[in-house]
């Protein structure tokens, strides 16, 4: 196993965002994506769009799956339904001492992916605000930090990004950052998605933040239901991402807007799953997840 090289399977706007600076620590990377992806950064390298500058980041990229192999560790940044294909994919390949990190959406998926695959995978709850420009172009528009949950590799993974200018740490109390990000996600994704509308404009209008403030509380019964406490000042954190991040449209939105499937089920549609079981109501999770559901498959916003 060549444990300085890292493979990263998904190669979105958080794969390649992560594979970039990655890279640009003169750390080994290797992106699976896309045929698009990948003929673009064969011609021309991978771009990031930072701070107001484009820079072309050197970075392997490859379609086959096969381009784990080897990796000491391997970052996974497919969309949710895509969780269960992906670890088929790349078991075969999986080097047996490499470290797995879900760096996905939601809050199933690192276990999604340890029951497929049969071994320990790292969750993280992943802090950033990127999109795709183009085949091969991803755009930072903040942030960028990630917390790890323990587990074996973990620390040693964790370090390796700091060498990389990445914030990172790994703590106990990572599955709670994951529901925080995961209720935040509900408040802005499908809102965003169903009027494509970046948070700034959804916090100028009239009754958004108060209907967030119920979709919270639902998402809070769910997490308390589930032994997890969310902090007290989840909707101020809400409202500071409005204020820092005015022109980012959700992930569902994104996707939404190209015509691709979302992950809402893994959002709000996780809450209206977990709320049943637990005999929770949550009818304004609800109204966004069916409404999301409906509007899939609309044609692409021009």
């Amino acid at each position: 196993m060549d444990g300085g090289r890292i493979a990263v399977m998904g190669a979105g706007a958080v794969g390649c965002y992560f594979g970039a600076e990655l890279a640009r620590a003169s750390l080994d990377v290797t992106l699976i994506g896309r045929p698009a992806l990948v003929a673009a950064v064969r011609e021309r390298g991978l771009l990031l769009e930072k701070g107001g500058t484009v820079v072309s980041v050197p970075v392997g990229a490859t379609t086959d799956p096969a381009g784990v192999a080897g990796a000491g560790i391997v970052i996974v940044a497919v969309k949710s339904d895509d969780s269960r294909a992906a670890a088929a994919d790349i078991l075969p390949h999986l080097a047996p001492g490499a470290t797995v990190l879900s760096f996905q959406n939601g809050i199933s998926n690192a276990a999604t992916l340890s029951a497929a695959l049969g071994r320990p995978v790292i969750a993280v709850a992943v802090y950033v605000a990127t999109d795709m420009a183009g085949p091969g172009h991803v755009r930072h528009h903040g942030r960028g930090e990630l917390i790890l949950s323990p587990g074996p590799g973990a620390e040693d993974a964790a370090a390796r990004f700091r060498a990389a200018g990445i914030p990172a740490e790994v703590t106990p109390g990572a599955q709670t950052a994951l529901w925080t990000k995961f209720a935040i996600n509900c408040c802005f994704n499908a809102i965003s998605a169903l009027t494509r509308r970046p948070y700034g404009a959804i916090a100028a209008q009239e009754g958004a933040f108060e209907t967030m403030r119920v979709v919270l509380a639902e998402c809070r019964a769910v997490a308390t239901a589930s032994g997890i406490a969310l902090p007290d000042d989840l909707f101020d954190m809400v409202t500071d991402i409005a204020t820092r991040m005015p022109g980012q449209f959700s992930s569902t939105a994104q996707d939404m807007m190209k015509g691709k499937r979302t992950e809402i089920d893994h959002l709000n549609g996780e809450v209206v799953r977990r709320a049943a079981t637990l005999g929770i109501e949550v009818p304004v999770n609800r109204a966004l997840w069916t409404m999301v559901r409906l509007a899939e498959g609309a044609a692409p916003a021009t």
